[in-house]
C-alpha cells in the first residue's frame, strides 16, 4: 500500500513517515500544496494524508480538484482515493467543510499516533469506487424511500425528481441509513457499517457528515428524512 502524506511541518511529517514505513507502508511527502496535488494526481497512492493549511495551495483545493474527475467515466484513479485530513480546524463547520470537499475522515492535531493507524487501517480496508463496480447486486442495488432514490453504483440520489450528488461516503451512510428505515441506528451501529468495525470517526465527524447529507437530501419544503435521537444515534424515516 502507498500513501501521500502532504504537511509542511517537518517536526510531524518525518516521525510519521517512518512510522507508517514500519508499518509496512510506503510513504511519499510533499510540503507543498502544488508538489502534493501533482503526485496526488499520478494515481500511484491508496490513501492521501492531507494537511488543510499548506503554502501554495490548500489541502481542501486539493481534495476538490481531485474529487472533481470523479465526473469522468470510468472516474480516475485519484477521484475515488480515500481522503485523511490531518488539522487544527476542528468545529462542525469546519468539518463540514472538509467532508463537502471530498475527504472520508479527519482527524484534529495533536493527536494519538495509534488513532490515526486506525484511521489509516480503516480507510485502506473500504473498497475504493472501481471495487464497489464488483460487488455482489445486493450491494450495488439501487434503494428507494418515499421519493427518495439512491444508485449506490453510480453514486448518485434524486428526490422530487432532483438529482443529488453525493461523495462515496455519503452514499455509504445513505444507503446503511434506507435499509433500516425507522429503526434506531446508534452511533456504534454507523461507525461499523460506515468506517468499519473499532474505527470510530474523530468527534463530531459523524455530526458533520449528518448535517451535510441533510443539507443535500432535505430541501426547506420536503419532510425530514435523518432524524437525531439525542444521546443516542439517528432514525431515518418519516416522523410518526
Amino acid at each position: 500500500m502507498r500513501i501521500l502524506l502532504v504537511d509542511d511541518e517537518v517536526e510531524l511529517t518525518d516521525p510519521l513517515s517512518r512510522l507508517l514505513q514500519r508499518q509496512g507502508y510506503a510513504v511519499d511527502v510533499a510540503s507543498d500544496g502544488e508538489t502534493g496535488y501533482s503526485l496526488a494526481l499520478s494515481g500511484h497512492y491508496d490513501l492521501l494524508i492531507l494537511d488543510w493549511m499548506l503554502p501554495g495551495k490548500s489541502g481542501l483545493d486539493i481534495c476538490r480538484e481531485i474529487r472533481a474527475s470523479a465526473q469522468t467515466s470510468p472516474p480516475s484513479r485519484p477521484a475515488t482515493t480515500p481522503v485523511l485530513f490531518l488539522t487544527a480546524k476542528d468545529t462542525v463547520d469546519d468539518r463540514v467543510d472538509g467532508l463537502d470537499a471530498g475527504a472520508d475522515d479527519y482527524l484534529v492535531k495533536p493527536f494519538e499516533l495509534r488513532e490515526l493507524l486506525a484511521r489509516v487501517r480503516a480507510l485502506l480496508r473500504r473498497p475504493t469506487g472501481t471495487e464497489m463496480q464488483n460487488l455482489p447486486d445486493a450491494a450495488a442495488a439501487v434503494v428507494h424511500f418515499d421519493g427518495l432514490r439512491l444508485d449506490i453504483e453510480n453514486q448518485i440520489a434524486s428526490r422530487s425528481g432532483q438529482s443529488i450528488e453525493l461523495s462515496e461516503k455519503e452514499v455509504q451512510l445513505l444507503a446503511y441509513l434506507m435499509r433500516s428505515p425507522h429503526q434506531l441506528l446508534t452511533h456504534r451501529q454507523i461507525y461499523d457499517a460506515v468506517w468499519g468495525p473499532g474505527a470510530a470517526p474523530s468527534s463530531n465527524a459523524l455530526a458533520a457528515q449528518m448535517k451535510l447529507l441533510r443539507k443535500k437530501i432535505e430541501a426547506s419544503d420536503q419532510p425530514t428524512l435523518i432524524h437525531t435521537v439525542y444521546g443516542k444515534g439517528y432514525r431515518f424515516g418519516k416522523s410518526q
